[in-house]
């Protein structure tokens, strides 16, 4: 065994002894961190001229894709903040994963019975926005769930 492997193996693995929910809870923190703050990004978020606090006038465009504004990446910012303040113990990580997929599937609905073009579109948000939401919101609803059924099993 060469000298690196056996130092490689030797190291110890950050995600050790964390549970699986903490860490789904933090990536998710994370994942939506890094949604609010390239909304800011010029180049990353296209027309970012047009860009405006809240409303259906924002017309910029997180990956040219995904319409956002000031209040639409605050969202998610303060979400991640949440995310990675509960990510601290195993009951509040999960806390998070299930109540922030819920708030996720409630954007879906909205996104789904909003009429884009006026003002009752606060937060800014588009059909592929809408189908984000449904991911987020399903992903950390089961991750939560499940995290809850494992642990009650044991």
């Amino acid at each position: 065994m060469t000298n690196s492997m056996a130092h490689s193996r030797a190291r110890r693995n950050p995600a050790d002894g964390r549970a699986p929910v903490r860490r789904a809870a933090s990536g998710f923190a994370v994942l939506l961190l890094l949604l609010g703050v390239l909304g800011f990004v010029p180049g990353i978020t296209s027309s970012f001229a047009d860009l405006r606090f809240a409303g259906p006038a924002s017309g910029a465009r997180l990956l040219g894709l995904f319409q956002v504004s000031v209040l639409h990446n605050v969202v998610h910012l303060a979400l991640g903040v949440a995310g990675l303040l509960l990510a601290r113990t195993v009951t509040r990580a999960r806390a998070f994963l299930v109540g922030g997929g819920a708030v996720y599937l409630v954007l879906w609905l909205y996104g789904l019975a909003v009429d884009r073009r006026t003002e009752a579109n606060v937060l800014a948000v588009n059909r592929a926005d809408t189908w984000l939401h449904l991911l987020l919101g399903l992903a950390m609803l089961a991750l939560g769930l499940l995290a809850a059924r494992r642990d009650h099993h044991r």
